[in-house]
């Protein structure tokens, strides 16, 4: 029988494209009940509809930053998948009040709620952007995973674990640059680049999933999850996408031009899953890398045991710079297998 089964769920940001598929995996597992909480009205009432015939889905409109709304819906929950966020970077630096106000506070009336319902575990979504942050989403999300560990740190015996999972660019989410790319490319272009040597880690939304799914379990407490992942250079993306979709739109792949139009505001060359100071604290599973707490526990001693786990510490930062990148025909393999176009 599955770990998910006669539990009660509660799902914030429901209706992005992570909340959504974890609704979606999880309803499957036979869960007691499943709360979801989002404040995009129009797309609740979407979803509401889709799970119209699901007498165990109860979707509600309500922000991370209404601490009594969290406390009333937390009531009863077993499990809190934490998946709200802002989480566009440029929209994040233009508005770091915002980007406070819901990914840090908003994260911290998550756990408030937790703790005083006796919720079982609480997963919190991070990003690669949370490792040596540059802007003020990363941050923001760095402080989420900091204040999920803290909590963790001074959690009693029967107390919720509280850990996080540390995401790579979920392609095809409404935050990836995929979207984007269809859109110019279905314009004829030019197709947008920031810089022909940006890297990135990839992922998709079902792996993103699967790795939520099966580290809610894992989890001892405060740890850091991040799934091994591949690499790609955006501009062997972009020219993967004009070859394959151009003709479709009734362009030519050669008159669609890739635009180099210079870095965004905080935005890296490179993105990075693991750093320098974390390779000591980190311990080796086949899919997945384990980021073990900074600090102890102050009222528990916990033991960080998982199956099939590699000796402590890992050898060298996980980051996209250093990892070998798909080449194009890998690439365009992997867009087509996992129908992203």
């Amino acid at each position: 029988m599955s770990e998910w089964h006669g539990k009660r769920i509660l799902i914030t940001g429901v209706c992005g494209t992570v909340g959504s598929e974890l609704l979606h995996q999880v309803v499957s597992e036979g869960p007691a009940d499943i709360i979801g909480i989002d404040n995009n009205e129009s797309e609740l009432f979407f979803i509401d509809e889709a799970y119209r015939n699901h007498n165990n889905v109860h979707l509600y409109l309500g922000d991370l930053r209404d601490r009594d709304k969290l406390m009333r819906k937390m009531q009863g929950a077993d499990i809190v998948l934490h998946a709200a966020a802002l989480k566009h970077v440029i929209l994040c630096e233009r508005t770091p009040h915002d980007a406070v106000q819901t990914n840090i506070l908003g994260t911290q009336n998550v756990i408030s709620a937790a703790i005083a319902h006796d919720v079982e575990r609480v997963l919190f979504t991070s990003s690669d952007k949370a490792v040596n942050p540059t802007n003020v989403m990363g941050t923001t999300k760095l402080m989420g995973e900091r204040l999920m560990t803290a909590a963790n740190a001074h959690r009693r015996a029967d107390g919720p674990i509280f850990f996080s999972t540390r995401f790579g660019n979920v392609l095809g989410s409404r935050g990836s640059v995929i979207p984007l790319f269809k859109r110019q490319i279905a314009n004829g272009g030019p197709v947008t680049l920031t810089d022909p040597e940006m890297t990135r880690f990839i992922m998709t939304l079902t792996d993103a999933v699967r790795l939520v799914m099966e580290s809610t379990f894992l989890a001892r407490g405060g740890e850091v999850f991040v799934t091994k992942m591949p690499v790609v250079r955006i501009k062997d993306l972009a020219e993967v996408m004009i070859e394959e979709l151009a003709p479709l739109s009734g362009h030519d792949v050669k008159k669609i031009e890739i635009e180099v139009i210079g870095n965004k505001p905080g935005e890296k060359l490179y993105e990075e899953l693991l750093n320098d100071e974390e390779t000591r604290r980190t311990v080796e599973l086949p899919n997945y890398f384990a980021v073990l707490p900074a600090f102890r526990s102050v009222y528990e001693t916990i033991e960080y045991s998982y199956p099939d786990m590699g000796r402590p510490g890992v050898d060298q930062p996980y980051n996209s710079s250093v990892q070998p990148a798909m080449d194009k025909e890998s690439l365009r393999a992997y867009l087509v297998d996992n129908s992203l176009i």
